[in-house]
């Protein structure tokens, strides 16, 4: 580079070594074209703060055109736009996977909005794929367990596009992600499972201890950055072994922030042993540059291993979700949700002393251990309504009041109302109490619950009353056992194997799931396949003694004949 290109910019030439980000900008406004500042730092992997200021630094140079510019004499900075970068570790071999990138394209394009309050911002579709490449080169994939801590970019897809044998499992918060990567890998044919979670509160229980990979683009927050990767941990069947990777970035004109987040990845005693520059790219972050960094992570003799406990940090950056989010309840709000008579448990976080007969209790404590109570007030306000079906399916109380944000998609409208109303059955009663404490909340009030419905009558009812008044339970184990109970109630003649096969074939997506981690799409499915096993269900015989006759499995489920 001769001295006529970088000299008379005196920003550049006082950044030293650094000036390679401004030239970077410079390189490739070299091309002629007009640009604007958003497509520069998707370009260049440059902070749009970077940008802005080497555009400042040519200001003189350049043409504008609303919120385009280009130079006039893109000829003078052309020996900066031959200037090569880095390699690639996965670039030569994206050719060679055409369909699935054409694919990948396609899901991304029609992929759910990103949820600012969630901190999404989507990768790009060949992020997605040279992901997949990285996993599929530098580790043995086949047959390989890959954990996704949260998916919004779609990279349990994109392995398993990339390679069929292997399995990936998603766990995230946002509903519209696990309905769409569940429908995408239906029609793909690809071996992907689904489970809800608000990982602040856990993993699902079949999730721990499973994966040999897990991968995790976190919110940028350290406290975020911690939480996904402490549950990545969690979910490893072996640490010791498993490498988590993670997409992480921070702009060059904030090291403070990315020396934060290192410092807890420090703390957790994991050693980073490889990391690439502006692996990741995005449809957005341009205050990052539109990139961020890959970290591979391994677990060493000292990173704590057990579960990771219930936080009430503030992850995410944004909206509800914030960390600089205050709590939403004072304590004379919170005492106006019990008026006069207060609940025995107080599940959750809530402000000020409470009356010294109630217990208060951990929000992870009630969604993983049916917690003995008559009466509980849980308090979901601040950005912890996506747990609301959960809660009240947790909740033994025959008197329950959950509190959440007026804005919840469960009470705002009677359509989110009725919505709750299916998930959470029929015969508990909800009212919506708006204005309780105050016009921000609404509070839910959760009767008890109506006697079963009669057996005989209805049986698919009755099977869903009973699934949901165990939700803590294996759903396909609480519904193989209630179909022998119901049997054995209305004389029919079924045992243990032909509940096992008919669920089976019922239902196969169901194993491992207990309905607290059960996506919400996937609540209708069950209620349908319930009325058809209902139907299934052979004509009451009068005999329910051992002696019983015992029908065989599906026709399309027994064995050849010989």
């Amino acid at each position: 580079m001769s001295d006529d290109t970088a000299a008379p910019h005196a920003l550049l030439a006082g950044q030293g070594v650094h000036a390679v980000r401004g030239h970077l900008v410079l390189g490739a406004l070299a091309d002629g074209r007009w640009w604007t500042t958003r497509d520069l730092v998707r370009a260049t992997a440059v902070a749009h703060r970077v940008v802005a200021e080497t555009l400042a630094a040519v200001e003189a140079e350049l043409d504008r055109d609303g919120d385009r510019v280009r130079l006039r004499d893109p000829a003078r900075y052309a020996s900066l736009a031959a200037r090569p970068g880095l390699a690639d570790p996965v670039g030569h071999l994206v050719d060679a996977h055409p369909e699935a990138e054409a694919e990948l394209r396609r899901l991304v394009a029609e992929a759910p909005a990103p949820r600012a309050d969630l901190d999404h911002v989507s990768a790009t579709a060949r992020t997605a794929l040279r992901r997949a490449l990285f996993l599929t080169t530098r580790f043995t994939t086949h047959r390989a367990r890959l954990l996704c801590v949260g998916d919004h970019d779609l990279t349990s897809l994109a392995l398993t596009l990339v390679d069929p044998d292997a399995e990936a499992t998603v766990v995230d918060i946002d509903e519209r992600m696990l309905d769409y990567i569940d429908t995408a890998a239906a029609r793909l044919g690809r071996k992907v499972r689904c489970y809800f979670a608000d990982l602040r509160f856990g993993l699902p229980p079949a999730v721990r201890g499973s994966a040999d990979l897990v991968f995790t683009d976190p919110p940028y927050t350290p406290e975020g950055v911690e939480l996904f990767v402490r549950r990545g941990l969690e979910g490893s069947a072996d640490p010791r072994t498993t490498r988590v990777l993670l997409a992480y970035g921070a702009s060059e004109t904030t090291p403070a922030l990315a020396a934060r987040v290192q410092r807890r990845l420090t703390r957790l005693h994991l050693a980073i042993e490889a990391l690439w520059p502006d692996f990741n790219r995005y449809l957005g972050a341009e205050a990052i540059g539109a990139a961020s960094d890959l970290y591979v992570l391994r677990a060493t003799a000292r990173t704590p291993l057990g579960r990771a406990e219930e936080t009430t940090a503030r992850i995410y950056s944004q909206g509800a979700h914030a960390r600089e989010s205050a709590a939403t309840l004072t304590a004379e709000t919170a005492r106006r949700v019990w008026a006069d008579t207060p609940p025995e448990a107080c599940v959750g976080d809530w402000p000020g002393t409470l009356p010294a007969e109630v217990r208060r209790v951990p929000l992870d404590t009630w969604l993983s251990t049916p917690a003995p109570a008559r009466s509980a007030a849980v308090n979901l306000t601040g950005g912890a309504e996506a747990l609301t079906e959960r809660v009240i399916l947790a909740s033994p109380a025959s008197d329950l009041r959950v509190v959440v944000d007026s804005h919840a998609p469960q009470v705002r409208d009677a359509a989110g109302q009725e919505a709750l109303r299916r998930v959470v059955g029929s015969r508990r009663p909800l009212r919506f109490l708006r204005g309780l404490p105050d016009a921000r909340h609404t509070v839910i009030q959760v009767g008890a619950a109506a006697r079963p419905p009669d057996e005989t009558a209805d049986p698919a009812a009755w099977l869903a009353h009973r699934l949901r008044h165990r939700a803590h339970g294996s759903v396909a184990s609480v519904l193989r056992e209630s179909l022998v109970q119901l049997a054995a109630r209305t004389g029919r003649p079924v045992n243990k194997k032909w509940a096992r096969t008919h669920v089976a074939a019922a239902l196969p997506w169901l194993a491992g799931h207990t309905l607290l981690d059960l996506p919400l799409h996937r609540f209708a499915a069950l209620d349908d396949a319930l009325r058809r096993l209902a139907a299934a269900l052979p004509p009451p015989t009068g005999d329910t003694g051992p002696g019983a006759h015992q029908p065989g499995p599906p026709r399309s489920h027994r064995p050849p004949g010989r």
